[in-house]
């Protein structure tokens, strides 16, 4: 048996464990989509499909609390499939490995999923309850939330009943949360020609690995190294000692909401210039060192490999390690009027070489989040931009709203004084920088009040991702409480 299973509250710990079990990246939500309906169905719960793919389950409201107004819940089914190079592990297949580790849980190599899977499994263990007194409820568990968020973007009016929204995807406990950033992908095409490579020369794998990597809304103020920008400014260092250097292939970053923390880049040199390539990436490993005192684990690694067939055309080559040198990476702006808050940033998620048609190209994604709408606009152009003066061309996708702040929401105000009955404190009342879907949500559902709130996570889109356990067990009695104080309809 899974040993989180026995910890508290163990109704929820149960169905995050069987979370675990179900493959479920982004795009690939068939298993755990199942598992939901399959779970109202062992109940005797209403549950549905909707025309996004999402599932809704209803839950009449226990007896004596009848009078009450309708509360709907909501979380996303998928998770973020990230892991180190060096780990084998299949995420449409493999299950996650979760493990007690001190105060945490965490997973063996990977991501953990507990950003949202926490959030879902406190759903469905207060849709199993029998013992605890509630209004109706309504249940909206969404897909693709990480990915594009295409299940909060096509939700339909008319599903719903309910005025007041429990968002249960935030990572920090004691903080309500009432606004986020909208977002929006910025992806270029680069395309080049191919040189062969001259006869006797070098080939090597450039590695940049150990970074920390995280969330890119909630850790992109953090000043954490992008191993895209490192792996760059290696390059282009040594370029200015070896002018005949070529790129071969490169693969850095992985999805385009995590911080970079590994690339790899296939370099060729001429014949005996290895030393002197070594000497430059020592070099600029010591500075990268002294500037980025926090990410104390930063390997730069260069090692021998096989020969490639071609290498970058010179031009191109040139172009791309001047634009990626251009384009913006964290934060671009702080707000004013919210303290320590981003306003606007952009994480350069995504930089690989690749083949379409025939035709080697350079792939580039970024996600620019801010939040104002108008200032995402802006600076997702401004972002563009670096790489279209480069002769890439560009396109904006998957764009979604911040979610405004509302002070004085009546739901806030009645968590408030829960929150203070239960602990004897104020909770935080905070915007993030990050995106939940709450700013989408609100598109067919103008009526909603929404909060959002959530256990302790930390690392989330990275293998370092871990759950408080403690805070768990006080986020799941304070959504119990919250949930038992939802007032009388009007």
């Amino acid at each position: 048996m899974n040993p989180i299973v026995a910890l508290t509250p163990t109704p929820l710990w149960k169905h995050f464990a069987a979370l675990c079990e179900i493959p479920r990246p982004s795009k690939h939500e068939e298993r755990v989509v199942e598992y939901a309906l399959s779970f109202a169905r062992a109940r005797n719960l209403k549950a549905q499909l909707d025309t996004a793919g999402n599932v809704i389950i209803k839950k009449p409201a226990t007896p004596g609390m009848e009078d009450r107004q309708t509360l709907a819940l909501q979380s996303h089914l998928d998770m973020v499939p990230q892991k180190n190079a060096s780990t084998v592990h299949n995420f449409l297949t493999d299950p996650i490995r979760p493990y007690v580790d001190g105060d945490w849980v965490t997973a063996k190599g990977t991501t953990l999923g507990a950003d949202n899977g926490i959030g879902v499994a406190a759903i469905l263990a207060l849709l199993e309850s029998t013992d605890i007194p509630h209004p109706a409820l309504e249940a909206l568990l969404t897909i693709d939330e990480e990915a594009g968020m295409t299940g909060a973007k096509n939700l339909q009016p008319g599903n719903f009943e309910a005025d007041l929204l429990l968002n249960l995807d935030t990572e920090d406990e004691g903080e309500l949360y009432i606004g986020c950033a909208g977002g929006v992908d910025v992806n270029a095409i680069l395309p080049y020609s191919r040189d062969p490579i001259a006869v006797g020369s070098q080939v090597f794998t450039l590695s940049v690995r150990g970074l920390r990597g995280g969330h890119s809304g909630l850790d992109i103020d953090k000043g954490r190294g992008n191993a895209n920008k490192i792996a760059n400014r290696i390059i282009d260092t040594a370029l200015s000692k070896i002018p005949e250097l070529r790129i071969a292939a490169l693969d850095g970053g992985s999805l385009r909401n995590a911080i970079p923390r590994e690339s790899f880049c296939t370099l060729v040199i001429p014949a005996g210039t290895r030393d002197k390539l070594q000497q430059s990436i020592d070099s600029e490993s010591a500075r990268l060192s002294q500037e980025f005192d926090n990410e104390a684990d930063l390997t730069i690694t260069l090692e021998p490999t096989e020969a490639p067939g071609s290498t970058m055309d010179a031009a191109s080559q040139l172009k791309l390690i001047r634009a990626i040198r251009c384009c913006p990476n964290g934060v671009a702006r702080m707000s004013t009027k919210l303290t320590g808050v981003a306003d606007t940033s952009n994480n350069l998620a995504r930089v690989v070489t690749a083949e379409k048609d025939g035709k080697p190209q350079v792939q580039i994604q970024c996600l620019v989040r801010s939040l104002s709408d108008t200032a995402r606009d802006q600076h997702s152009l401004d972002v563009a931009a670096c790489f279209e003066l480069a002769g890439a061309t560009t396109r904006l996708d998957n764009a979604y709203p911040g979610w405004a702040p509302n002070p004085s929401s009546p739901l806030l105000a009645l968590m408030r004084d829960v929150y203070t009955e239960m602990t004897g404190a104020e909770p935080e009342v905070k915007v993030i920088h990050a995106g939940l879907e709450c700013g989408l949500l609100a598109k067919p559902y103008p009526n909603w009040d929404m909060v959002s709130f959530g256990p302790t996570i930390r690392r989330a889109h990275s293998p370092e991702e871990r759950v408080h356990i403690h805070s768990v067990a006080n986020f799941w009695d304070y959504l119990i409480k919250v949930v038992q104080a939802v007032p009388g309809r009007n």
